[in-house]
């Protein structure tokens, strides 16, 4: 792939949105990151052994130290990141806006200081609580004015008053965005996990461009059509009958509605992907080998079942892998075997969930990895997103995008 549209990354992370990004077609020009495990791991797979398209510039530090004069000459089009979750998480202690890790107003100062062509900022879908809503919508109205900068002297009702009359009036002036937000579940884009995160999306307004989300590619109909009404998902699994599970319950009348109405011409479309579909050609890490064969696939022992808390089934999609505020919950991190046993997920198990390749490695240990497993984005979901960004401006504004290609 030839990645050349320029691009800038706030709160990398371990590299889920960013790896999704440069697959759609984006080259990163600088990667901001202050964790030092998360840093860690994006150095490891910043080695030339790992044979990626384009390397990436990582910036360890601070993003409220970052200048971003520096990167003038580099004409991006993108500003991207995942400004940290746990102001407003719901398994994080809600402060939003009074939490010290609130970083929202560094993304909206990235935007004012490299005045791109496009950004996508995501968070967890707490932010659209509705004890949040008030804030939410100055995130959203500082995106869509970035210039309107809050004076020391002035409060933050002030400036949401403020930026509320420069949006009703029209008359905004300077530098303006076209801000549209939306909740995905990243099940529905062939990630296989029910994953909800919110992606804030801006076009700059001069470039005066029509865009929406793209369109699912996978849905729930299409997984229980091929398990309940074809049969084709066992098949594919090479599942004898007799090992087949009832048809859950909670799907039944579903199920039914399925076969009478689509009896004749069957779900069009790709069904989502479930935990078996993301371990197929990984070994049992009960074997002592699989270590030694697949890197990151150590098994961790200890996981036990608890009230809500019951581990992820293998036809399914994976319940939402999550980092936690102390240490990993393990509820989220388990899978139910075909046996009827628990077991936590392994590293590589649950990069595969967030459609990591297998050739992307992270560093620390367990519970540090998929901590940043658990805080990273889906990489197919972050390419589907990026591959549709990446398109309007291509066919929108192509002449002056071919100019920047022949450049870069």
């Amino acid at each position: 792939m030839n990645n050349n549209v320029p691009s800038i990354e706030l709160f990398s992370g371990a590299g889920g949105l960013a790896l999704g990004l440069e697959e759609s077609g984006f080259h990163h020009v600088a990667l901001v990151e202050r964790d030092k495990n998360a840093t860690a791991t994006l150095r490891l797979n910043l080695e030339p052994k790992q044979n990626r398209d384009s390397l990436w510039n990582l910036v360890s530090g601070d993003v409220r130290e970052i200048r971003y004069d520096a990167l003038s000459n580099a004409q991006v089009r993108l500003v991207a990141g995942g400004p940290p979750c746990q102001p407003f998480s719901l398994g994080g202690k809600h402060a939003g806006p009074k939490d010290r890790r609130d970083l929202f107003p560094e993304a909206v100062r990235a935007v004012r200081e490299t005045r791109p062509q496009a950004f996508v900022f995501e968070n967890v879908k707490g932010l659209l609580r509705t004890s949040f809503s008030t804030y939410f919508n100055y995130i959203l109205l500082q995106l869509t004015f970035p210039d309107v900068v809050r004076a020391d002297s002035e409060s933050v009702e002030a400036h949401l008053e403020r930026l509320e009359r420069m949006q009703t009036s029209g008359r905004g002036g300077g530098l303006s965005y076209n801000v549209v937000f939306r909740l995905l579940n990243a099940a529905d884009y062939g990630v296989p996990q029910t994953r909800y995160r919110v992606f804030i999306v801006g076009f700059r307004d001069d470039l005066e461009l029509e865009w929406s989300f793209p369109e699912t590619t996978n849905s729930l109909d299409a997984l229980l059509w091929s398990q309940w009404v074809d049969g084709s998902y066992w098949d594919e699994h090479r599942i004898p009958k007799r090992l087949i599970p009832e048809i859950p319950k909670r799907y039944r009348k579903r199920i039914d509605r399925l076969r009478h109405d689509y009896v004749l011409t069957g779900i069009p479309g790709n069904r989502w992907r479930t935990v078996r579909d993301a371990l197929v050609g990984l070994p049992d890490p009960r074997d002592r080998q699989a270590s030694d064969i697949i890197t990151n696939h150590e098994l961790r022992l200890g996981a036990k079942e608890y009230p809500g808390h019951t581990g992820s089934l293998m036809d399914e999609p994976s319940k939402t892998l999550k980092a936690g505020a102390h240490g990993v919950p393990g509820g989220e991190n388990m899978v139910r075997l075909d046996d009827g046993t628990l077991r936590y997920f392994t590293v590589r198990e649950s990069a595969r969930i967030q459609t990591f390749p297998d050739d992307y490695y992270f560093a620390g240990s367990w519970t540090e990895a998929m901590r940043q497993i658990g805080n990273a984005v889906p990489v197919e979901l972050a390419r589907k997103v990026g591959k549709s960004i990446l398109n309007q401006l291509g066919t929108t504004n192509g002449e002056e995008l071919r100019s920047i290609q022949s450049t870069a």
